[in-house]
């Protein structure tokens, strides 16, 4: 059996470490779940002491920054609660979006329900924002860009949710928990049912992008995480299928991993 190492470096210095995670690893300790691997001690054994100052979902793949000090930390921890961070993401939806953009404000309670999922909560709920971009439909699945501008915990799922998408594989908001299959999507597919290894088995949601402030030198930073391999190969298939790309507007290439403005 092929392991998946759990990170790659997209960049490091002396202040700030960024990784591109796989899914199923955690960004610090959780309540919840005290016993799931993470992803700060796995990354911890080559940089050191880490400090997480954002969260991303356990299942979800891509972008994680960490801070190497208490001044990066106090610096960059600030910026996520300022709402200055600008964040990209990539979702692969069971549907089709009706819309090419559109904007979801519904208020979110955390821990809502006994499965302890969060809920759109008009009353009691915190206020979250997410731009949404459809960019494009491949048979009974689409792909959707989502920057969202709030923090709350599986915000992108609940808000697509709200709009009657659900993200593929999701375990706690979709009804539909099938993993992807080509020969479901293809027409003209010869292989053998039983053998057929799925494109994609796990939640469909990637950290694509985040746009920081470097804490020491002050500059705008975009870093870029790649899909990982299940998620790329998924793309590449549909593209020829379909046509649809999510990395059309780079010409069906990564952009550069880390980009600096002066």
């Amino acid at each position: 059996m092929k392991i998946i190492p759990d990170y790659t470096v997209i960049y490091s210095d002396d202040d700030i470490v960024v990784l591109n995670k796989r899914s199923g690893l955690l960004i610090a300790s959780d309540r919840y779940d005290m016993d799931a691997p993470r992803l700060d001690l796995s990354a911890q054994k080559e940089f050191g002491k880490l400090f997480a100052v954002h969260r991303i979902d356990k299942d979800t793949s891509g972008i994680v920054i960490y801070a190497r000090n208490e001044e990066a930390h106090r610096n960059l921890s600030m910026q996520f609660e300022n709402r200055e961070v600008q964040k990209t993401y990539h979702a692969f939806v069971h549907g089709r979006a009706l819309w090419d953009y559109t904007e979801v404000n519904s208020k979110l309670l955390i821990d809502g329900d006994s499965r302890h999922r969060t809920v759109v909560n008009a009353k009691y709920g915190k206020s979250a924002l997410t731009n949404f971009h459809n960019i494009g439909s491949c048979g009974p699945y689409s792909w959707i860009e989502a920057k969202p501008h709030t923090g709350r915990t599986h915000q992108i799922r609940v808000h697509l949710q709200s709009l009657g998408l659900s993200i593929v594989c999701d375990m706690l908001y979709s009804g539909n928990q099938k993993a992807v299959y080509l020969s479901e999507i293809k027409r003209a597919w010869n292989g053998e049912e039983d053998k057929e290894r799925p494109l994609l088995s796990r939640l469909g949601l990637h950290a694509y992008q985040l746009c920081i402030t470097h804490p020491k030198t002050g500059k705008k930073m975009t870093f870029t995480a790649p899909y990982h391999k299940d998620m790329d190969a998924l793309r590449k298939q549909l593209a020829k299928i379909f046509g649809i790309d999510p990395l059309s507007s780079t010409n069906g290439k990564y952009p550069p991993l880390v980009q600096e403005e002066n």
